[in-house]
């Protein structure tokens, strides 16, 4: 069956190496194959992503020399291409869930979820203590009331139930849901889908079937494993890859001014970029200017590192 990847970037600000070497790997995954490629703006936080940001991005990615075959400027069926106008897709899934008796409401704030006497997993990450699951009605009220805003919505994630998968990248990993994650976000407070939900709905309605992306989003994966599963939809298969850290060890992020592409574009071409890129990934011998094209023939992902890469001094 032919590959459909894609490259779903939130535009937050100017895109970075991190963003760059994600764009490269899920191009090079996809097109090594014959397959196409994706381009989706996940901008579903308006007030982090102006529209401005997501233009420059697209203008960055062109830039870059990373054709897209289905997108933003292209078009196709899978359209619209930019999570902020497909809200409705979002709520019609929202609905089936709730359908299936597995959606309620939670009044719980954020100090709250954070506080000392929540359960924690190892990477910090809040473990849901099921607080409001098993609410009546009346003291659903009684909390919205006391609250003055409108609930959160989250799954009920059922006792039990271990979801795995092996990633065609970091092999098999899996999580029992209800201990090591807990009920999870479908809809905050303030109205906004969570991205688990909204990244489920767009993949299985464009049609990809391989997810390229950061090992930060691994543990991710069952959540969205159990919605796919849950609204009857195809999962793709996954290729998670690791993180790429500055010189002292930290993990990029848009405030790395110098890892940025408005930085560093005035200083290197874009072959130049996705040539040391691909050095630190394993696939260029050294860090030679590289194209896309050009990368082709090298790409393995048993070369890409299954530990966090650190950028060395001077590279950049």
């Amino acid at each position: 069956m032919a590959v459909t990847g894609r490259f779903a970037p939130s535009p937050s600000g100017r895109i970075h190496l991190g963003n760059i070497l994600c764009c490269l790997l899920s191009w090079l995954s996809a097109r090594q194959k014959g397959g196409r490629v994706i381009l989706r703006i996940e901008d579903l936080d308006t007030a982090r992503c102006p529209r401005r940001y997501g233009e420059q991005m697209i203008r960055d990615i062109r830039w870059l020399g990373l054709d897209w075959d289905e997108g933003p400027e292209r078009g196709g069926p899978g359209g619209p291409y930019a999570q902020s106008l497909r809200t409705e897709l979002y709520q019609a899934a929202l609905e089936r869930l709730e359908a299936q008796g597995l959606v309620y409401p939670c009044f719980c704030t954020r100090a709250e979820l954070h506080a000392a006497s929540a359960p924690h997993r190892e990477d910090g990450q809040v473990i849901y203590p099921g607080t409001c699951r098993d609410l009546t009605e009346e003291q659903a009220a009684e909390r919205a009331c006391r609250s003055g805003r409108p609930p959160a919505l989250r799954l009920r994630v059922p006792a039990g139930v271990i979801i795995g998968f092996t990633d065609g990248h970091m092999g098999p990993y899996s999580e029992d849901l209800a201990r090591d994650c807990g009920d999870f976000l479908l809809r905050r407070s303030d109205g906004m889908f969570a991205y688990q939900l909204a990244v489920v709905v767009d993949d299985a309605a464009m049609g990809v079937t391989e997810v390229v992306r950061g090992a930060d989003l691994l543990s991710s994966t069952p959540r969205q494993l159990l919605l796919y599963r849950l609204l009857g939809l195809k999962e793709p298969a996954f290729c998670h890859f690791p993180l790429l850290l500055d010189s002292g060890g930290r993990r990029l992020s848009k405030r790395n001014a110098d890892a940025g592409l408005d930085t560093l574009g005035e200083r290197y071409t874009a072959p130049e970029i996705l040539g040391k890129l691909a050095y630190l990934a394993g696939f260029n011998p050294s860090a030679e200017p590289r194209t896309g094209e050009s990368l082709l023939a090298d790409f393995d992902w048993e070369k890409v590192p299954r530990e966090d890469i650190r950028i060395p001094e001077g590279l950049f």
